[in-house]
């Protein structure tokens, strides 16, 4: 039999699942959280559930917050448990199950009554999850694209925001008029200085308002950064499934992820902040390089095997780890071009992260898919992989494995131009991405000239000159056969 998840079936449910050893009522809001998707409630919601379980830091609960017509729809769906997540950290050894009690509340997902929320004085911080493109990077730039329509729309009407900066500015803005201090805004997306970025963002609209807002906000406002790790695919009926068959609960909105999280954050909080650090997240001065190692390891070892993984024909991302030429191949690249040109850390040893994200990629029970790695390459590869490839160029290093990996996406564009391939190409650039690829046939230059996604790159011969003998040997001997000559190289 399974219990449809709720306070009130919290008692009933099985012994195998931990629940909150705290009651709801003893908690109060601290948070708003912006994007209550997969991530987060699998990632800060679980660790500030941990703290609580320790009886500790009680005013910090959190309240969830959106922007979108999907936040609409999971609020919709998690009104129904009280706000409750079941989080099942699927271990090859074995699944196991939580319920989370740590968001107490969802705002309705209207601007005004999102406003109102922000500048409730109890709430000191307000944490984002809104995806590395929410954010309004000048894709040429790197800075904040203050002309993108939808910042000129809130420039132009600031007391009828729709953004969620031009949100974060009139939260801001009220607190201010009543006195009220200003909340820490904490970045907790998957992009290079989240901090930097999120505060270029905010300041950048504010100074399009006024450049009195911009000056007050530039001084009383912190933007902390942070490092945030787990994997967390999508939910889908068959982890809805998994849930009641395995744990006997009838949850509308489960989460499965790994059984690794990690979160490393500066620690820049006027207004106070939970005791994290008794559950295990790590506070540093700079967050930077702990964001460099992910960014470089983990996310562009994800990008590296996408595509000759897609090309060869694997579905999911354990069976092509399962594969000993995507794994030797993805061992190589990070060993002998990335690892090489990235900033020492000290305590940190590169090698066995390393290792960690090979064990970690090859869970069977994850259940992630290559597809779902191919996504949005001409955003990722500019954030994960190029940052390698220019690190390496400017201390004269070798690019030939790096250059490889673009080889590789480049091939898997051309790819999607045939009929018979089985895969589109989800990206926003997609129509102009293929149609440089399949220019590059002829002019391996064409692919590298698309300045948007390789800035300077396009113009350094080295790069240019070893992109062009990679793809030609894809081109001449097949994905298989290149990764074999790598595995064959380095033995």
């Amino acid at each position: 039999m399974t219990r449809t998840l709720s306070l009130a079936t919290l008692p009933h449910l099985p012994a195998t699942v931990a629940t909150p050893l705290y009651r709801r009522g003893d908690l109060s809001a601290g948070i708003v959280h912006i994007g209550v998707g997969n991530f987060h409630r699998a990632h800060q919601a679980v660790y500030l559930d941990q703290l609580f379980n320790l009886g500790r830091d009680h005013d910090w609960a959190i309240i969830g917050a959106g922007v979108k017509s999907f936040d609409a729809e999971k609020r919709a769906a998690l009104s129904g448990q009280d706000w409750l997540t079941t989080v099942v950290e699927m271990d090859p050894s074995g699944y196991s199950a939580r319920v989370t009690g740590a968001m107490i509340d969802f705002c309705p997902v209207d601007a005004a009554a999102l406003i109102d929320q922000l500048a409730d004085p109890a709430i000191r911080i307000v944490s984002l999850t809104i995806t590395e493109g929410g954010y309004y990077v000048d894709a040429t730039t790197g800075g904040f694209n203050a002309g993108h329509p939808d910042i000129q729309r809130d420039a132009g009407d600031p007391d009828q925001p729709e953004t969620v900066f031009g949100l974060l500015l009139a939260g801001l803005q009220r607190r201010r008029a009543a006195g009220t201090p200003p909340f820490t805004i904490l970045s907790c997306d998957n992009l290079p200085e989240n901090g930097h970025v999120t505060r270029a963002a905010v300041l950048g609209l504010a100074g399009l308002i006024s450049t009195d807002l911009h000056d007050w906000v530039a001084d009383t406002v912190a933007f902390p950064g942070s490092m945030v790790d787990c994997i967390t695919p999508a939910t889908s009926a068959r982890e809805i499934r998994m849930v009641a068959d395995r744990f006997g609960i009838t949850d509308a909105a489960p989460v499965a992820c790994e059984p690794f999280r990690q979160w490393v954050m500066e620690d820049n909080f006027p207004q106070g902040r939970p005791g994290l650090e008794h559950v295990g997240v790590e506070f540093v001065a700079d967050v930077a390089p702990y964001e460099t190692m992910k960014l470089r390891i983990l996310n562009a070892g994800h990008a590296a095997i996408a595509y000759p993984a897609a090309l060869l024909g694997h579905d999911y991302v354990h069976d092509a780890m399962a594969d000993p030429d995507i794994t030797a191949w993805l061992r190589h690249l990070m060993s002998a071009e990335v690892i090489p040109v990235l900033p020492p850390i000290e305590g940190v040893d590169y090698a066995a992260y390393l290792d960690t994200c090979v064990t970690r990629f090859s869970n069977p029970a994850i259940g992630d898919t290559i597809a779902r790695l191919c996504l949005d390459g001409s955003n990722r590869q500019p954030k994960f992989v190029l940052p390698s490839v220019a690190d390496a160029l400017a201390a004269g290093a070798a690019v030939d494995l790096l250059a490889l990996e673009v080889a590789f996406w480049c091939a898997y564009l051309v790819g999607s131009a045939d009929a018979g391939a089985g895969y589109a190409i989800e990206d926003e650039r997609a129509e102009r991405l293929v149609a440089a690829a399949l220019r590059a046939k002829k002019d391996p230059a064409a692919f590298l000239g698309q300045e948007d996604v390789f800035g300077d790159l396009a113009g350094d011969d080295r790069f240019v000159t070893a992109f062009a003998r990679q793809l030609g040997q894809i081109r001449q001997h097949g994905v298989r056969a290149v990764l074999k000559g790598l595995c064959q190289a380095v033995a």
